[in-house]
């Protein structure tokens, strides 16, 4: 996947900029429209959720990371989207191997969006 025909962006700064943990929650409906804008202008064939917190701003209300990580759906913002890990969870892993598990699942979850996007002549 080349960088020119993706888009990446972590939302909406002026509303990340003081996110924290007990915080993230309360100020995550600031950043959702900033978001929905910036989808409806792009029109993804994939978006990836990296992340429980950008998989909250989901219009699926009972979708959960652990349970559907690296599953494609469709939703209204996107043909497919397709929600894992954020990176860094993978960083606090316990220890080398639970590292090294973490970053295969990973790794396979990013295949799959790269599968979709071949299918989709990307």
């Amino acid at each position: 996947m080349s960088r020119t025909s993706s888009n990446i962006s972590n939302g909406n700064r002026a509303a990340n900029a003081a996110f924290t943990k007990n915080q993230t929650c309360a100020k995550l409906p600031l950043a959702v429209p900033g978001w929905r804008r910036r989808i409806a202008a792009v029109k993804p064939e994939v978006i990836v959720c990296l992340g429980a917190t950008a998989a909250q701003a989901l219009p699926e209300k009972d979708f959960r990371v652990t349970q559907h990580r690296g599953e494609p759906f469709s939703s209204p913002l996107a043909p497919y989207v397709v929600a894992t890990v954020h990176p860094s969870s993978i960083l606090r892993a316990p220890d080398d191997e639970s590292r090294a598990r973490q970053l295969e699942s990973f790794v396979a979850d990013l295949r799959k969006v790269a599968e979709l996007l071949a299918k989709n002549g990307r």
